[in-house]
């Protein structure tokens, strides 16, 4: 009969080798790549000491010399104090694959996301499928992709990319809110090995699926520079999100600078006076935020465009802003769907958004409507339209064309619109509107006069039409304001916002809509 303490010997032993399951190899294969143990990995992303793990004595059935763990771990653990849900691959274990095994520890940590309202961070460095498990690993994959799509705007779920993530590890987190790749990440559905075996086709890591490849694309939201650095963003982005979507959003230090302060001032000096000027709108992002912060997602996609995070009031906000810097802050294909993608993710949470106009329209050009900037264009208002949280609308410079509509206009959706004294509201630039409408009797003007008539009709249709007033007087926004009242404006708007509820849909038979895609 087998006593108590050599049970006790037993568990101790067998607790021991599913902390080091791959034994004195894996240790050796880490400090060759230089990386953390998986478990340490989990530690630096959750407050200290709250990590309680599960599952860590899964293993395959039927195999005496099947490693604890599975390659997987998973457990729970406290993010800024609020509980959060990990699942980490462990790339000494069968390369961090996904077997049999290892998909029932994943999905069980799933649902208990699902079963407690609370995020999921995954932490994957993985090769994707276990080919040894044949047909079952694929299956797996079909499963955890269901319980996925449960989650999905129900809980924040975050992806953290290390190593050489392939195939079925890459459908997994693109079906995530957020993907954060270290710059030494990569991305592929088949690697270049095989690609090269398939079609003979000799490319590079780094630019089939490179960290920095997969962020111009607008696969990965963010690009961290160390493994540190993706965990600190991660903490970061979930600081924003509720812990659910039945949950609000946290709030951080509110009624901060209540009056106009000299950093409002400086918003007075921002707008060039000229048209084709350029300026940085991060520079007026910076002045009308709680403390300055500001949270870019996906910075190098569609540069054209910024979305982010921020406060008001000690309330996270959502915000979508034109950069004049890039295309002149034209919309194009690619930042119509960085703008739909982001909508949806902020009212998923209850997350309030702030819409920051300076575009001259929608980006002309034979390459942009052979992306599809018609159907992609076309989703952006939809999503306005279908947003239920409060939406703010402030037009700083131009608000030109179909890009009225997409910046979050009153009358697409925004509850407040306003604009600064700078504004000009039209369907096309002065310069477009003269060449068009003024042609015959620009033509009828002696040739040395016809550059100073065509400057003079210029200054008159931004001083006649296309200004904030005549959209004021007309009911389309609702007030001109001084830029160095806007942080105080959108904190007063957001006040009276606060209570907004959905409106009762009326009554339509229909399934869904369906979107232009």
């Amino acid at each position: 009969m087998i006593g108590t303490r050599a049970k006790l010997d037993e568990l101790a032993k067998i607790l021991e080798m599913a902390a080091e399951p791959a034994g004195e190899a894996g240790v050796a294969k880490r400090d060759k790549k230089g990386i953390p143990s998986v478990r340490q990995r989990v530690d630096m992303l959750l407050d200290k000491g709250t990590f309680i793990e599960t599952g860590a004595l899964a293993r395959q059935p039927g195999q005496t010399d099947a490693l604890y763990g599975d390659g997987l771990v998973t457990g729970r653990g406290l993010i800024g104090g609020r509980p959060v849900v990990v699942i980490s691959h462990d790339q000494t274990v069968y390369g961090g694959s996904v077997g049999v095994t290892s998909a029932q520890k994943f999905m069980r940590a799933l649902q208990f996301a699902f079963d407690n309202a609370c995020p999921v961070v995954t932490i994957n460095d993985s090769g994707g499928a276990r080919i040894q498990d044949a047909v079952g690993s694929l299956a797996s994959f079909g499963d955890i992709s269901r319980v996925l799509e449960k989650l999905s705007g129900y809980v924040p779920q975050v992806s953290i990319i290390l190593g050489k993530c392939a195939a079925g590890s890459v459908y997994g987190p693109i079906n995530t809110d957020v993907l954060i790749g270290t710059k030494d990440s990569y991305m592929f559905v088949t690697g270049p090995d095989v690609i090269k075996a398939v079609n003979g086709e000799d490319v590079s890591a780094e630019d089939l699926g490179g960290a920095k490849v997969q962020a111009e694309r607008g696969t990965l939201h963010h690009v961290a520079e160390t493994e540190q650095e993706a965990y600190e963003w991660a903490r970061n982005y979930l600081s924003y999100m509720p812990t659910s979507c039945v949950e609000q959003p946290p709030i951080v230090n509110p009624g901060l600078e209540p009056e106009i302060t000299d950093t409002d001032r400086e918003l007075d000096k921002i707008i060039p006076d000229s048209d084709r000027a350029g300026y940085d709108m991060h520079e007026i992002l910076l002045r009308i935020f709680d403390d300055g912060e500001f949270h870019e997602i996906r910075a190098a996609f569609a540069p054209n465009l910024i979305t982010g995070f921020a406060r008001v009031d000690g309330f996270p906000v959502g915000v979508i802003a034109n950069q004049p810097l890039v295309l002149g802050g034209a919309i194009d294909a690619a930042c119509s769907d960085k703008s739909t993608y982001f909508i949806r993710l902020c009212d998923a949470f209850n997350i309030p958004l702030i819409f920051i106009a300076d575009t001259p329209g929608v980006l002309p050009g034979l390459s942009e409507e052979a992306a599809g900037v018609i159907i992609r264009g076309g989703r952006v208002p939809r999503a306005i339209i279908e947003a239920t949280v409060p939406i703010i609308n402030l037009v700083v410079r131009k608000s030109y064309g179909g890009a009225y509509g997409m910046m979050g206009a009153r009358q697409v959706g925004a509850d407040f619109s306003f604009a600064w004294p700078t504004a000009r509201i039209a369907v096309i630039g002065a310069e477009s509107a003269v060449d068009l409408l003024g042609k015959r009797q620009l033509a009828a003007i002696p040739e040395e006069h016809r550059a100073a008539a065509r400057e003079f009709m210029v200054n008159q249709y931004n001083e006649t039409v296309a200004t904030p007033w005549i959209a004021a007087e007309r009911g389309y926004i609702d007030a001109v304001i001084e830029p160095v009242r806007t942080r105080l404006e959108i904190r007063h708007a957001l006040r009276l916002l606060r209570t907004k509820q959905p409106l009762k849909p009326e009554f339509n038979p229909r399934k869904h809509s369906i979107y232009p895609m």
